[in-house]
């Protein structure tokens, strides 16, 4: 029996997150991506915190985005991303796709993040 795509992405998600976990010094830069948006999270799973986030949804981050494809809005949120991530401090994290495939708009979300200072 065929998995749907929501099912397959649950199950690789499950596979990864065995494996990546974040914590206050070394947080998890977890990616969801919607049909329209983009959302970035630094997440401690110890404490259950969410330590920073951006999204295309942002008012900031809206005005900057007017006229831009899907795969440019991730670039300027995996860049509002590493700005609040490095003003808090935290410069290693651990990166989430979050059962997507690191391709497109999630693969240029990180890469933006890596060219703003965050080191994963």
């Amino acid at each position: 029996m065929a998995l749907t795509k929501l099912a397959r992405r649950e199950r690789i998600k499950r596979r990864v997150r065995k494996v990546v976990n974040g914590t206050a010094a070394q947080p998890r830069l977890s990616v969801f991506r919607s049909n329209k948006s983009i959302y970035a999270q630094l997440i401690d799973d110890l404490s259950g915190a969410t330590l920073c986030s951006a999204s295309s949804i942002e008012k900031e981050i809206v005005e900057k985005v007017k006229g831009l494809n899907k795969t440019q809005v991730a670039a300027v949120v995996g860049k509002a991303i590493a700005e609040k991530a490095l003003a808090k401090g935290i410069t290693n994290v651990a990166f989430d796709r979050n059962g997507y495939l690191y391709h497109g708009r999630v693969k240029q979300l990180a890469d933006s993040a890596r060219e703003g200072g965050l080191k994963f």
